[in-house]
């Protein structure tokens, strides 16, 4: 199956160790991996390995609708790169360029068919400039 492939990116103003450690310990996860703030992520999980699982939980604080976001790790650079696999075939690679006191953090994943390229952009980025405020706020 051929997938539509989305970039997005943020500029982190943070070293690459503490972007990484924040980008992939589950107790950070849950404090930016959503897109809005009547969303959550009550729990993750990372099996930081080739072979190893990504979950994490993301639902609605309402309850009113909630999903796992689930990959198996298909490639790991420490502190460069991450790519995994969806449950559904779509993959999604995240590299961490290292700009000394600010980290570049770029993300292309795989489009889904059921919602539109833009409002995946527009998801996603929002998650990602999430965790870029919550990485320099702490």
């Amino acid at each position: 199956m051929e997938f539509s492939k989305i970039t997005i990116e943020a500029h982190v103003s943070a070293p690459v160790q503490k972007v990484w450690s924040f980008f992939t310990e589950p107790k950070h996860i849950t404090q930016w991996n959503f897109a809005d703030p009547s969303w959550q992520c009550p729990w993750a999980t990372n099996e930081l390995k080739v072979g190893g699982q990504y979950t994490a939980r993301m639902e609605a604080k309402d309850g009113s609708f909630g999903f796992e976001l689930v990959g198996i790790y298909e490639n790991i650079i420490l502190e460069k790169k991450i790519s995994y696999k969806m449950a559904d075939g779509r993959k999604v690679t995240t590299e961490f360029q290292n700009l000394g006191d600010r980290t570049k953090v770029v993300t292309i994943f795989d489009a889904e068919k059921e919602n539109s390229e833009d409002l995946q952009k527009h998801g996603w980025q929002a998650i990602l400039d999430n965790f870029k405020n919550y990485v320099e706020k702490n």
